[in-house]
Parts: C-alpha cells; sequence; structure tokens
C-alpha cells in the first residue's frame, strides 16, 4: 500500500470514527510561561523565515520577541494533515475547511479562548464566526488566510483567459490546434470530488445541486462520472505546489486548478502564466490555526495564534501566498502586498466563493466524505 493511500486511509479513519457533535474540553483559563519551542503543520510557503526571500519573513523577530522556536512541517493536502494531527507529536495546525471540522469532531484539536488573543479584534468579521471552525458557539482557532481555486493556464496556448473549467474536465481541440488530452491536472485530494459538482451545478441544472459539499447519490453519481472521464485526460493529480510548477514549465502542462501562490511564483519567473475564476465560480479555502488536543506547547501555541494575526505579518503572507488577509487592515499600507493586492487576490468576492467544508450525511440525506474518500482513490487509480 503507497505511502499516499495509507495516510488517506487514516483521514477516513478518523472520519468514520468522529462523533456527531463535538465534546470538547474547556478552553485555557489563563496563559504561564513560554516553553521555548513551537511545532507546527502548515501549508508549504505559510510559514516563512526569510530562507527563500529575505523579504518575507514573519519567524524570526516572533522567535525573538518569545523565545519560541518554530519548527514547521510541511502538508501537501488536508488528508494529510489529518493523518498528522491524529498521530500527535505537533502544537498547531493550518487547517483548511475540509479538515477543520474532522479535526475537532475527531477530537484532534482543543477549543480556544479568544480572550487571550488580543490581536483576535483584528479577525474579519466575515470569519470571527465561520462555521468551519465555530461548533457548539466554540472557537477552535484563529483564521489564517483565505483565498479561491483558481483556473490556472498556459497565455501561449490561451491567448485569452479560459471561461470555463470545461477545458480541464472534458475532451477538447484547444486554440493550438492540440487536445488538451495529457496536457490537464487534477487535484489530488477527495475534496476535489466539489470541483466536480460546482461544475454540473452550471452545466446540467437539471441535476439540482446547491452545494457542491451536500449531494444526493444521483448527483454524486453524475460528479464520478465526470471525474473518471477527466481520469484520461489528466496528465497528474497534483498536490505538491514544487512539482505542479515544473509540470507547467517542462512537461508541457498547460491548464489546471491551482492556488494563486503557484501563479504568483512562475509570474516571478516570468513564465507565460495567467490565471482566472471562470463562469461557474470556484470552490475555496478558508484556513484556521487550531490548536492540537494534546498541544506540548501551548503559552508558545497562543503567542503564535496572536502573532499570526498582526496586520504585517497578513499582509507579507497574502502578498507571498497570493491570499487573502484574515486581517482586513492588512490590505492597506503593506509595501509588498501594495493597497491593490487584496482587490487583485479577490478580497471582494468572498460570497462567490464555495469554501471547502467536510460533507456530511445529514441524516443519510447526502454521501458522506468517507465515500468521498474511497472513491476518489479508486478515480486517481483509473478505476
Amino acid at each position: 500500500m503507497s505511502k499516499r493511500t495509507t495516510a488517506l486511509l487514516s483521514a477516513l479513519t478518523t472520519a468514520i470514527l468522529a462523533s456527531t457533535a463535538a465534546q470538547a474540553a474547556e478552553p485555557l483559563k489563563a496563559l504561564g510561561q513560554n516553553e521555548g519551542q513551537l511545532d507546527i503543520i502548515a501549508w508549504p510557503g505559510y510559514i516563512e523565515r526569510g530562507e527563500t526571500d529575505k523579504n518575507y519573513d514573519w519567524v524570526t523577530e516572533f522567535e525573538k520577541q518569545t523565545s519560541c522556536k518554530v519548527n514547521v512541517k510541511t502538508a501537501a493536502t488536508s488528508d494529510e494533515m489529518v493523518s498528522l494531527m491524529a498521530k500527535g507529536g505537533y502544537d498547531l495546525v493550518t487547517a483548511s475547511g475540509d479538515a477543520s471540522l474532522r479535526l475537532i469532531y475527531g477530537k484532534r484539536v482543543q477549543p480556544i479562548n479568544i480572550d487571550l488573543i488580543p490581536n483576535w479584534k483584528n479577525v474579519d468579521p466575515r470569519l470571527q464566526n465561520a462555521p468551519w471552525h465555530v461548533v457548539n458557539k466554540q472557537h477552535f482557532g484563529t483564521p489564517y488566510q483565505w483565498g479561491p481555486n483558481v483556473l490556472m493556464y498556459n497565455t501561449n496556448v490561451f491567448k485569452e483567459a479560459p471561461t470555463s473549467w470545461k477545458v480541464v474536465f472534458e475532451e477538447q481541440t484547444l486554440a493550438d490546434g492540440k487536445s488538451n488530452k495529457g496536457r490537464v491536472q487534477a487535484y489530488d485530494g477527495p475534496i476535489y470530488i466539489a470541483d466536480a459538482a460546482l461544475y454540473l451545478k452550471a452545466t446540467q441544472p437539471a441535476l439540482g445541486i446547491t452545494d457542491p459539499y451536500l449531494l444526493n447519490e444521483e448527483q454524486y453519481a453524475a460528479a464520478l462520472e465526470l471525474l473518471r472521464a477527466q481520469n484520461k485526460l489528466a496528465h497528474r493529480y497534483w498536490h505538491d505546489v514544487t512539482v505542479q510548477m515544473n509540470d507547467f514549465k517542462n512537461e508541457g502542462v498547460v491548464a489546471s486548478s491551482a492556488w494563486k501562490y503557484q501563479v504568483n511564483a512562475l509570474q516571478a519567473e516570468k513564465q507565460p502564466i495567467g490565471s482566472t475564476v471562470p463562469s461557474e465560480g470556484a470552490t475555496g479555502w478558508a484556513d484556521t490555526t487550531m490548536l492540537h488536543a494534546e498541544a506540548k506547547h501551548p503559552n508558545c501555541a497562543y503567542a503564535w495564534m496572536n502573532w499570526s494575526l498582526e496586520p504585517k505579518l497578513q499582509g507579507d503572507l497574502a502578498a507571498w501566498f497570493g491570499s487573502n488577509p484574515a486581517v482586513p487592515a492588512a490590505c492597506k499600507g503593506n509595501a509588498l502586498l501594495t493597497d491593490e493586492g487584496c482587490k487583485t487576490n479577490g478580497f471582494d468576492n468572498f460570497e462567490q466563493v464555495a469554501f471547502w467544508k467536510t460533507p456530511q450525511a445529514e441524516g443519510g440525506k447526502y454521501v458522506p466524505y468517507s465515500r468521498w474518500t474511497q472513491d476518489y482513490i479508486a478515480i486517481m487509480g483509473g478505476r
């Protein structure tokens, strides 16, 4: 069994064992002395200390001020994050919405006391009580960043931005006269089923899809059918941003779902890359910094959660990752992001994004995430 499959099955087990309601311990009442260390699971590019570009460093100053040495373990997918948190040994995780509820219901994270986080006042009101990190009126983390999953494309092939996700879902001849077969990619994660559902919501309205994360059996079957057809087109199922960027540069890939991080990085290298949100809309992610239920360094963890909500850090991170800050004040006066950065990254389009969330059965009305996991593994394997 591959390591990838093992990680996915571990995440599936966590989801199956999760209860239907969060029964969590009480959050901390007071903080003590910092422990000198902090272990974080994060998306690539999320915790920078200037090693890639000296302009992007929000770790060094934190370590100086708190004496908490930051150690980072990067994870390429939400399922990998859930698996790592299940194994333990970490304090914090930057969890997306398709992982956060699994972590809460699986009792892998603990509620937080926002009164111990002075910078909570900086948080975007649209995110303060978001359902992917607030359960039973308890907060299970601090918002970090958010953004849409964009369609990244090669501007030498597409002289104008593609207007539909059709270019990655259905076989067709592209503007350069060649087929898209073997030249497009799909995301390596079960949550990508929602991307197919969002496309079908627009192109097959008779299916009656209203929420791409809540699919009945008929809607779900249609999404799987579309994804099985896509498997014959896909060059690769991407999860490593570095590998995907190399595929666009050297392997002939011309279109794929992606994050603005890859787009920005490739454009900085003067590669012929553009991005767009097609007419069908986009799924998206809103990430939360969550505290492990058995965190060994809770004081340093709280210090980091507070630090992470500083406007300068939020603006620098948004500039680096191509995302939107969880702190609106970051949108102005940041030299790296610029005053146009938030607009460019879609800060005002919050309501148009179908944010990742863990699919729930809701009494058998919808197909649960455990099925999404099993079936997507099969699809990636060509079954």
